[in-house]
C-alpha cells in the first residue's frame, strides 16, 4: 500500500486496534511520523503510556510537543501527574529519541518536571560542605536527591546525564532553574507557548472560545452581514484525523446535510471552518483535549447548535440554508442557535 493509504488504514481503525496494524506494517517508522498530532496523543493513550515507547521512538518533535499540549495540562495549569507519566515514558526511548522529545519541550515543563520531583542543590564554596543524605551528581557542582525515599529517578538520571554529555546549557538552565525559579513564572511562560502552538492547530485561548456563547440582542439573530464571505478560510494542518465530515443522512444534523448541497471547493472550506467551530466548543467547555472522546463530543454539540441556528436565518429570511451558508459563518450560526437556548447550550 502506498503510504499515504497506510495512515490512512492506521486512522480510520478503533484507537484498540491501532497498535496491532501498527506491528503489521512493514515500515511502522515511516507512518507512525505522518499520523495526525492529536491522533497520536489518542493512539498512545489507547495503548497505554507503558506499552508505547516503540512509537515515541518514532514520534517528531512536533507531535511529543503536541502529545504534551494536549494531555499534560489541566485547564491552563500542568498537570504534574501527567508530565511525569509522559517524561518518564519518554525516557524508555532510545538516547536519540529521548533526546529529540526532550529538546521538544518547553524548557519551563522541563523544569517543573525536575522541581516536582527533586531538590537541587548548587555546592557552596565551603571546604566543610556536604552534600545533602543521598544526593547524585554528574559534576559534583549540582547535586539532586529525590523528594520522596521511594521515588524511583532513573528517568531523571538519564535525562541530566543526556543533557549533560549533549546539551551542557539546557542542563545548566534546567539544575539552575531547579533552584531559583518560580513555578508561577514557568507555569505562566509554559501557557504562553502552548496557546500558540494550539493556535496554530485550530484550538484558541478559553477566552477567545467563550465568544461562541456571546449573547447576541434579538435583532441580531437572523442579521446577514452584506459583505462577509464565510468560506474564504486559510487552511491549515488538522490535528485529527477528519479526512471528510460525518455522511449527510437524510436524518443527519441540517449543516452536514446542508454542506453536501456546497460545491467542492465549499465543502473543503466548510470542512475547515466546522472544525475551527467545533475547537472552540472543546476549549470553550474545557473538554480534555487529549482524550479521543472529546473530538466526537464536540463535533456533535457542534453540529446541533449550528444548524439550530442555521434553521432559524433560513426561516427568518425566507431563504434556503445553502444560501445561509455561504453568508455566515458556521461561529455565528452556532451562536445564534445557543442564543435561542442559552441554558441547554451551555451544559
Amino acid at each position: 500500500m502506498p503510504l499515504d493509504a497506510q495512515v490512512a488504514l492506521v486512522c480510520d481503525a478503533p484507537l484498540s486496534r491501532r497498535a496491532e496494524l501498527l506491528g503489521l506494517l512493514p515500515e511502522p517508522q515511516d507512518v507512525i511520523p505522518r499520523i495526525p498530532e492529536a491522533e497520536l496523543c489518542f493512539t498512545v493513550k489507547a495503548i497505554g503510556l507503558a506499552d508505547s515507547p516503540w512509537i515515541l521512538e518514532h514520534a517528531t518533535p512536533a507531535q511529543i510537543s503536541t502529545c504534551i499540549d494536549l494531555d499534560a495540562w489541566s485547564g491552563t495549569l500542568p498537570d504534574r501527574h501527567a508530565l511525569d507519566t509522559w517524561i518518564d515514558t519518554l525516557a524508555e526511548t532510545n538516547d536519540e529519541a529521548f533526546l529529540r522529545s526532550v529538546h521538544a519541550v518547553d524548557p519551563e515543563m522541563l523544569v517543573l518536571y525536575l522541581r516536582g520531583r527533586v531538590d537541587v542543590t548548587l555546592k557552596p564554596n565551603d571546604d566543610d560542605w556536604q552534600p545533602p543524605e543521598g544526593a547524585q551528581t554528574l559534576e559534583g557542582q549540582f547535586y539532586y536527591a529525590a523528594h520522596s525515599a521511594d521515588d524511583d529517578l532513573a528517568a531523571i538520571g538519564r535525562l541530566l546525564r543526556l543533557l549533560f554529555e549533549h546539551d551542557y546549557w539546557t542542563y545548566f538552565r534546567m539544575m539552575q532553574g531547579a533552584i531559583w525559579e518560580l513555578d508561577t513564572d514557568n507555569e505562566e511562560w509554559a501557557l504562553r507557548w502552548r496557546n500558540g502552538r494550539l493556535e496554530d492547530l485550530g484550538f484558541p485561548p478559553w477566552e477567545e472560545a467563550m465568544a461562541i456563547y456571546a449573547t447576541l440582542r434579538p435583532s441580531q439573530l437572523a442579521a446577514i452581514a452584506e459583505d462577509a464571505r464565510p468560506l474564504d478560510i486559510r487552511e491549515w494542518q488538522l490535528p485529527v484525523w477528519i479526512p471528510q465530515l460525518p455522511a449527510a443522512s437524510e436524518s443527519g444534523p441540517l449543516v452536514f446535510r446542508t454542506i453536501a448541497q456546497l460545491a467542492d471547493d465549499e465543502r473543503r472550506a466548510s470542512l475547515y471552518a466546522f472544525i475551527a467551530t467545533a475547537n472552540e466548543v472543546a476549549v470553550a467547555d474545557r473538554m480534555p483535549l487529549g482524550d479521543a472522546e472529546s473530538t466526537p463530543r464536540a463535533i456533535e454539540k457542534a453540529a446541533h447548535w449550528i444548524s439550530a441556528g442555521l434553521a432559524f436565518v433560513a426561516s427568518e429570511n425566507g431563504i434556503e440554508p445553502v444560501e445561509v451558508l455561504r453568508s455566515v459563518p458556521l461561529q455565528r450560526l452556532f451562536q445564534v442557535g445557543a442564543n435561542l437556548n442559552p441554558q441547554k447550550a451551555r451544559t
